[in-house]
């Protein structure tokens, strides 16, 4: 996924740097007194420049108070001065209206709901492919699995040009490919063509899904985003369920290649949407424009003959004087090449997850969850079709239960964090030492993250035993279906507390822990489709479903030791501890 976290400026800095001089860290405080030549010190104080002056960079912040223009009298009085460009579009994102972060946090949502559409509506076309293709149910399903493989390693390439770019041209460009491979998946004569076109399919919707997380952050602190980061998580789930929804539908009633036609119009839709609506809302990067814009404005205005702006002397001081002056932002100097920036976007994710047990543990816990979410492709026309002779559209109308699990799991997941916080000032009042409670339940902690998910979870368990113990013909179909519902909570509670537990507690390593867990969801997802229907015919359906739900009861355990130990288990990390 993407990086969440959004590069923190160095605090602003007054000192003064001739043209063509870059200087470090720790270069910088001697800059500030030694660097200035004889010839600019008299500059400033006879407040007098012209083009042989040189030239002072200084570092732009968000917070930067622009200085005024020097003088507004031109050397040439023919020419007059250049307008001061409009620099409300570079405002920080953290600082947007918030009917403007709404909308930019609901596009993104639903642009993670078509991705997950994408994602479970090829599996009603399975049965129709087989016959065409002439091949096995498994090797058909192996669409899932390169699907899966694309969304898992695409974005490890992809976060490091949204650093440098930003997310407008990686969703946009990533979109088109989405487009181009769903019409290639809708026309394709081959089995081999499907299997590569799903691939990049897989590629191109990624950014949807793995990069709304860093627009979350770009826009919103992380005591706020909890409301984003569920409407996120619910978007992925219920798109999920909506894909074999609608698709079974479409591949009862006419030719598969429908089911790809929709999925066409639906990218073409969003692309559109994308291209259209979407702001850039990486601040590093709206920073870097809004120097470049005041850069250009000032080498106009030097060309017009108006030289130099009113900046203090020296670091503090009201006095000021005429300066030459340029922007430049500190992130940009930090950066590292694009191939080397792709190695670690690579490399750490891996670091991470063989060296972190938080790491290794939540990657473990969510990929088994989003493991069981694929392997409801297959299993429940199975299930279904064996225990009540559903047909394709019957069993695809079983996903609705998906769809109302993630609803009711986005709506609660909104109000618990209000709602334990209420508790608490509710308590506190009721109590001698009110500082107690607060100390034993910190809200600011990562581990307050996991309060709920340590009592929700429970509901991905529940739900596995509940199907496979439902599943005989003597039973009514809608009591198995609402055990879908369940299992879906408990999946999403599993989904968002990795989500919040990693960005918090890594912070500035947060990309990299989320990219381990995001590859190895994907790769593990892919790989249960090939061998659900293998697994409940030789298990059966509650040998199945018991073993699937004796290891998510086991996998419980992990939040609970995280609430319990979870300051003392990143007080031992290295990465964590760093920023702690």
């Amino acid at each position: 996924m993407a990086s969440p976290e959004i590069v923190d400026l160095a605090e602003d800095d007054l000192g003064r740097v001739p043209e063509g001089i870059v200087f470090d860290d720790e270069s910088k405080a001697n800059s500030r007194d030694n660097l200035t030549t004889k010839s600019t010190e008299k500059d400033l104080q006879e407040n007098v420049l012209d083009k042989s002056t040189p030239i002072i960079y200084h570092y732009l912040k968000f917070e930067t108070n622009l200085p005024s223009p020097s003088t507004s009298i031109s050397v040439d009085p023919a020419k007059p001065s250049p307008p001061q460009p409009d620099l409300k579009k570079f405002t920080s994102p953290f600082d947007w209206p918030e009917s403007r972060k709404n909308f930019m946090v609901w596009l993104s949502c639903i642009a993670t709901l078509c991705t997950a559409y994408t994602a479970g509506a090829y599996s009603p076309a399975v049965g129709q492919m087989t016959v065409e293709w002439n091949v096995s149910q498994v090797a058909a399903v192996v669409g899932i699995t390169s699907f899966c493989c694309g969304f898992g390693i695409a974005p490890m390439v992809l976060a490091p040009f949204s650093e440098i770019q930003g997310r407008y041209p990686v969703f946009v460009g990533a979109g088109i490919l989405f487009l181009i491979c769903q019409i290639c998946c809708a026309v394709t004569k081959s089995y081999a063509g499907m299997i590569v076109a799903r691939f990049w399919v897989g590629c191109g919707s990624s950014v949807f899904s793995t990069m709304v997380g860093g627009v979350v952050s770009d826009l919103y602190h992380a005591h706020d985003r909890n409301t984003p980061m569920a409407l996120f998580s619910g978007g992925a789930l219920l798109g999920t369920g909506l894909g074999p929804l609608v698709s079974g539908f479409i591949a009862h009633n006419t030719n598969w290649r429908w089911v790809f036609w929709v999925q066409v119009i639906i990218c073409g839709i969003l692309v559109s949407a994308v291209t259209l609506f979407f702001k850039e809302t990486r601040g590093s990067i709206l920073l870097s424009k809004k120097a470049r814009c005041l850069n250009r404005w000032y080498e106009e205005r030097e060309a017009a003959g108006y030289i130099g702006f009113d900046m203090p002397v020296s670091p503090g001081s009201e006095k000021t004087g005429s300066q030459r002056i340029r922007w430049k932002v500190k992130s940009d100097e930090e950066r590292e090449s694009i191939s080397k920036m792709i190695g670690i976007s690579v490399c750490r994710p891996f670091h991470l997850l063989v060296t972190e047990p938080v790491v290794f543990f939540f990657s473990l816990w969510v990929s088994f969850a989003w493991a069981v979410l694929y392997l409801t492709f297959g299993s429940i026309p199975l299930v279904f079709g064996r225990s009540h002779d559903f047909t394709i559209q019957e069993s695809g109308a079983v996903f609705a239960a998906m769809c109302v699990g993630a609803i009711l799991s986005t709506v609660l997941s909104i109000y618990q964090d209000r709602l334990l916080a209420r508790y608490l000032t509710s308590s506190a009042k009721h109590i001698e030492n009110p500082g107690r409670i607060r100390r034993s339940i910190d809200l600011s902690s990562p581990e307050a993250r996991l309060y709920f998910a340590c009592v929700e979870s429970v509901f991905l368990p529940i739900g596995l035993f509940w199907f496979g113990w439902t599943q005989f013909p003597s039973i009514p179909w809608i009591v198995p279906t609402m055990s879908i519902a369940c299992a879906t909570m408990g999946i999403f509670s599993i989904y968002l507390a990795t989500f919040n537990y990693l960005a918090d507690t890594y912070h500035r390593y947060a990309s990299s822990a989320l990219a381990a867990q995001s590859f190895c969801r994907n790769i593990l997802g892919g790989v249960f489709p090939l061998v659900t229907v293998q697994m409940f015919n030789r298990l059966t359906f509650q040998g199945a479903a018991s073993l699937l739900g004796g290891l998510a009861l086991l996998l419980t355990a992990v939040p609970w030791v995280l609430v319990l130990y979870g300051p003392q288990i990143r007080a031992r990390s290295k990465f964590a501890s760093e920023v702690m």
